[in-house]
């Protein structure tokens, strides 16, 4: 684990070399969810670098892990802030050159931002669970997530991945409970996101429905749609062999079509 300098915070990030590295093959940048961090991916992208023959590069955003704490409290543009201005600095300061873009819940949608709102030139985008527009189930269970963090070991868990759990958390919920943030809505940014797509979103999802990889595919030329049966919101831990299949398609399609 190393620690790179964004916007006056310190980031933590790991860069992981595939067992089979293909000459030529862009870096896959990981994106966490809005509770995750470095070490909650887990061996995840160790397994997709070695499946792709890429480079896997996975940091944690500010305030999650062990990066700098972040200014809270968050506003309904957190997501624009990192994948305008923060994502963007950050690549250019490991000198990644076209990456895939690899995003998981808000991760995705921090990739879709940097896709369609910055002339960052990107290899393609890899989405997990990501949302496009704020839905009455996204609320619901965040607010019983609120609830588990009350009544549940829900803080110990997670305080084994973040310096501050508790600002991590409330970073999190309380800006996605905040009645402002119920008109958020990114699909403004897709008309303008050149670099093909691999969307997929667990049948299960207790976060989103199957309306925001949709609302995707209808406004982006070059989309793959895969839906997991027997899958919540975590495809990588519900479904990994099905999700690492589908991305190491994706990506050999990508190198196959350079352009």
């Amino acid at each position: 684990m190393h620690m790179v300098s964004i916007g006056g915070r310190r980031l933590e990030y790991a860069r992981l070399p595939s067992a089979h590295p293909v000459e030529g093959a862009p870096a896959i940048v990981f994106l966490h969810e809005g509770l995750g961090s470095l070490a909650m991916w887990r061996d995840f992208p160790q397994r997709i670098a070695d499946a792709t023959g890429c480079e896997a590069i996975v940091y944690s955003r500010a305030g999650y892990g062990r990066s700098d704490p972040a200014t809270l409290p968050r506003t309904v543009r957190y997501m624009h802030d990192e994948g305008l201005e923060v994502l963007p600095e950050l690549l250019a300061a490991l000198e990644i050159n076209r990456p895939i873009l690899f995003g998981h819940s808000d991760g995705g949608s921090i990739a879709l931002i940097c896709a369609g709102g910055t002339p960052t030139p990107l290899t393609g985008l890899i989405l997990m669970a990501p949302h496009v527009m704020v839905e009455d189930i996204s609320v619901s269970s965040i607010a019983q997530a609120q609830v588990a963090w009350v009544n549940t070991d829900l803080p110990a868990r997670l305080g084994k991945y973040h310096a501050d759990v508790n600002a991590a958390f409330r970073g999190w919920n309380d800006i996605w409970l905040h009645p402002d943030f119920r008109a958020w809505n990114i699909e403004e940014t897709l008309g303008t996101i050149r670099c093909p797509i691999l969307a997929m979103q667990g049948e299960d999802d207790e976060y989103g429905t199957m309306a925001q990889i949709d609302r995707i595919a209808a406004q982006v030329a070059d989309v793959d749609l895969v839906r997991l049966a027997d899958c919540r919101h975590s495809p990588h831990k519900d479904q990994p062999e099905a999700v690492i299949e589908a991305v190491g398609a994706f990506v050999a399609r990508l190198l196959d079509d350079p352009t």
